[in-house]
């Protein structure tokens, strides 16, 4: 197996695990905690956070059945910094940072929507 496709099966997990921890800790030990806007924010990076974490591991599949095509581990490190830049900022927004840092919410969503397409190039010249 390429070490690419280790590496993005691997972090697709941790960032899956990820997901259901943050989850549980939003809804647990937030959830009295923080105002509704505020939840809606953490609800809203966990979902995100989930959704693109199952795109990581799909990268990793396309990764071992695609491994001389560097579209794919392009779409790994775009879909990976989408969600350290999308999500992280919305659970830091929603934790209550300056709302400044929301400027940086958009380009994590770039990041999702140059990743898929990423990917969707790699399948397209396989």
């Amino acid at each position: 197996m390429p070490a690419s496709a280790k590496l993005f099966l691997a972090l697709g997990a941790v960032f899956c695990a990820c997901g259901v921890m943050l989850g549980a800790f939003g809804a647990h030990a937030l959830k009295a905690r923080l105002a509704a806007d505020q939840l809606a924010l953490w609800n809203t990076a966990t979902q995100y956070l989930f959704w693109h974490a199952l795109g990581v591991l799909g990268v990793g599949f396309a990764c071992a059945q695609l491994a001389d095509n560097p579209w794919p581990r392009v779409a790994g490190g775009l879909l990976a910094a989408g969600i350290l830049l999308f999500c992280g900022s919305l659970y830091l927004l929603a934790l209550g940072a300056p709302r400044a840092l929301g400027a940086v919410t958009p380009i994590g969503g770039l990041g999702f929507i140059a990743g898929w397409a990423a990917l969707a190039i790699g399948v397209l010249r396989a």
